[in-house]
């Protein structure tokens, strides 16, 4: 009745901070009016500032007001609550498009809350309560919002299709069902409903169990797979220090026979050199004894010749150089093909382990030897060279392979 009388609208009574109606009124000096809790609230939050202002008109108040109880304002949102009079619903109430819209409302219709399959109407909260509090009403079948409610009418009868037709698979109402589908195989909606959740409950199980044993085999697939990149880089782990391993002892190996190349150079270029100052000295006796010859030949007086010729020095024991073979020196030509022959035969058999063994024969100053055993089996490739050997051992069942270069012998 207040609101026929003073064609008030809902909004006046509304608090502009929480949008509800007005609780404990009070009014400020601009004649604004808010909840008591509501200003308050809000001006503790710019208390800082030392300013308060009015969040409609933004009038500013110095110092804070003493908020007093707006009394009538307080007696009439009593007396409005008491005709049915309430706030205004936010705008996000309201049924915008894709909404369900209350089918009881006037004018801006709220959003509905439930749709009755019996009604085939759909309810906001409002018109929702006699559905809620009537006990003929309560028994109605209460759903989620739906805009297909009318597609449950039929077409030719106007009425709710309670009925389903077996025979052709589809929902009718009770006349269809005792005129054309009379000879049909018909029960009730709410029947074929039940077989058919039963039916769906099945499907479902099978369909949760294929889930439940697709996730086992997914479950070890995944095992499957950190196993695999677990065994993956354990091997690359392994490798590198495999690798490392043969790449430290091949550079000591090469050390060591580098180092008895060197030795072995040595000895030979020694014997060489302790050759050629034997046959230099050879060389200058011969050419003394050349000279005496020379002036003896060149004497003119026969008996001085005679007298001087039998006191002549034989000559001492030749080395007879002339019976040396001048060969092309080839001492350690033949070193690196022989090791890289050797080394890339085993690397192209896919081996990782070999042990090695360095013996040098010198041809002066005895034997030196140095070896290093990575594997204890004893599959050998021996690399001999005359003077120098070297044994390449790997792990295999290969037949044993061997290459040998031969260094010229002395002369």
């Amino acid at each position: 009745m207040a609101q026929r009388e003073f064609q008030l609208e809902q909004e006046t009574f509304c608090c502009s901070i929480c949008l509800e109606l007005l609780k404990d009124p009070v009014t400020t000096g601009c004649g604004h009016s808010y909840c008591k809790s509501c200003i308050n609230n809000h001006w503790d939050n710019g208390e800082e500032r030392g300013s308060y202002s009015c969040p409609q008109c933004r009038e500013t108040f110095t110092p804070r007001p003493v908020l007093v109880k707006n009394t009538m304002l307080a007696d009439l949102v009593e007396e409005l609550k008491k005709t049915g009079l309430q706030a205004a619903p936010a705008d996000h109430c309201y049924a915008g498009p894709g909404d369900v819209a209350c089918d009881v409302c006037t004018g801006r219709k709220l959003k509905a809350l439930k749709s009755c399959l019996v009604c085939l109407a759909s309810y906001c909260e409002k018109h929702l309560q006699p559905h809620l509090q009537s006990a003929p009403l309560k028994k109605h079948k209460l759903v989620e919002p739906s805009e297909k409610l009318q597609e449950n009418i039929c077409s030719r009868h106007d009425e709710v299709m309670k009925m389903f037709c077996r025979t052709d698979q589809q929902c009718i109402c009770y006349l269809c069902s005792v005129e054309e589908h009379k000879d049909h195989d018909t029960v009730s909606a709410a029947a074929e409903r039940t077989e058919r959740q039963r039916e769906l409950g099945l499907r479902r199980q099978t369909i949760q169990q294929r889930v439940q044993d697709t996730e086992k085999y997914v479950k070890l697939l995944q095992q499957e797979e950190e196993a695999l990149n677990g065994s993956a880089d354990k091997a690359v782990e392994d490798s590198e220090e495999i690798f490392t391993e043969m790449i430290r002892l091949l550079e000591k190996r090469s050390s060591d026979v580098k180092q008895q190349i060197r030795s072995q150079q040595q000895t030979e270029v020694s014997r060489v050199r302790e050759l050629q100052e034997r046959l230099e000295q050879e060389i200058t006796e011969l050419k003394r004894k050349d000279q005496e010859l020379k002036q003896l030949s060149d004497t003119e007086d026969h008996n001085q010749f005679l007298h001087n010729y039998p006191s002549l020095s034989p000559l001492s024991g030749s080395t007879h150089s002339s019976s040396f073979r001048i060969r092309p020196l080839r001492y350690f030509e033949d070193v690196s093909p022989a090791v890289s022959q050797v080394l890339s035969r085993e690397s192209l058999t896919g081996r990782c382990y070999w042990e090695v063994e360095v013996e040098v024969n010198g041809g002066v100053g005895g034997a030196v030897e140095a070896s290093h055993l990575v594997d204890q089996q004893h599959n050998t490739n021996p690399l001999e060279l005359q003077g120098a050997v070297l044994h390449m051992k790997r792990r295999s069942t290969a037949a044993e392979e061997a290459t040998r270069v031969d260094f010229p012998q002395k002369p």
